[in-house]
């Protein structure tokens, strides 16, 4: 099967003609275009194939005989039918990685699956933001492999590890903080996150960081460290001698380092912030910060998020 794509790019082209988004006007300064998305199959126009009508898009057969799964447009996740793996599948990335995930864990999409983005556009703010998110999803889903996220209060950096692992075909998400609490306020926060995680994630609700740790498979996704660390000194009474909890911390960077899954931890960013008022928040700030280092020099890959922007540590 040979895929030849002339345009990627969705119906108005990136750039958009008359579009001052910033995303628009960097591609302009560089002079880069992308042409709206066509493509053929074996050399025949993907319009002249043999395709049947799905939701979302088209089950295409190309003239020997492969078959691809297309998407109609930004914004459209094409339903495979029964019992379907294909060989390729065009996909509106930037918009639903989500979907490739679905089509992952249905069994749609395999390794042998070749797969492309198409229909993009300024909801990706540069070619090079798509091409590191695409490294992401396009590439190993399999651990074990640990990323450790650091950011700020509304960094994004919650937002930044539900994108990394969005195209994996299954993700235990692990929320370490408070629950069942009668804070409007909070549960409101709470239900936001759940709104913006697929629908078939696996939730889990827990302190017990290490097993999951010790007996995942898949991905795991950790929101967060900070959260963890306060529940666990909660746990143990030991606000005023937070240095009890040591052992539980040594059994965590334990588990991190012998895993076998897929993970993704956020953790906050203490050291920017003002000094606590208290000799217990400087004893959380100061745990915290010493545990973030021994996450992270256990992690094949770490990163700081700021207003939403992705720095890698080296």
């Amino acid at each position: 099967m040979d895929i030849d794509l002339q345009g990627v790019a969705g119906p108005d082209g990136w750039p958009a003609s008359g579009c001052r988004c910033a995303s628009c006007n960097r591609l302009r300064a560089a002079g880069i275009q992308f042409a709206p998305t066509r493509a053929t199959v074996d050399g025949v126009p993907l319009e002249e194939c043999a395709r049947r009508d799905v939701p979302g898009g088209w089950d295409v057969t190309g003239p020997c005989g492969s078959r691809v799964l297309v998407a109609s447009g930004p914004g459209s996740r094409p339903e495979p039918l029964d019992g379907a793996a294909y060989d390729a599948a065009l996909l509106d990335l930037v918009g639903c990685p989500e979907h490739l995930g679905w089509l992952r864990r249905i069994g749609a999409v395999t390794q042998a699956t070749e797969v492309h983005a198409v229909h993009i556009d300024h909801r990706v703010s540069s070619p090079d933001e798509l091409e590191r998110r695409l490294r992401h999803w396009l590439g190993p889903q399999d651990g074990p492999h640990r990323l450790l996220l650091l950011g700020g209060a509304r960094s994004g950096k919650s937002a930044e590890a539900e994108l990394r692992l969005a195209a994996h075909p299954h993700v235990t998400y692990v929320a370490t903080g408070k629950t069942g609490a009668d804070d409007p306020e909070w549960n409101a926060r709470v239900e936001a996150h759940k709104k913006r995680r697929p629908s078939w994630w696996t939730t889990l609700e827990t302190t017990d960081l290490m097993r999951v740790l010790e007996t995942a498979e898949g991905a795991v996704l950790v929101d967060g460290i900070g959260t963890w660390l306060a529940a666990v000194i909660d746990e143990a009474g030991a606000w005023d001698a937070p240095d009890a909890v040591q052992p539980r911390l040594d059994e965590l960077v334990d588990a991190w380092r012998g895993t076998s899954a897929r993970v993704v931890a956020v953790t906050d960013e203490v050291g920017l912030s003002v000094v606590p008022a208290t000799s217990s928040g400087r004893a959380f700030r100061d745990l915290l910060g010493r545990l973030n280092q021994r996450l992270a020099a256990e992690s094949e890959e770490a990163a700081l998020v700021v207003a939403g922007r992705v720095l890698e540590l080296g």
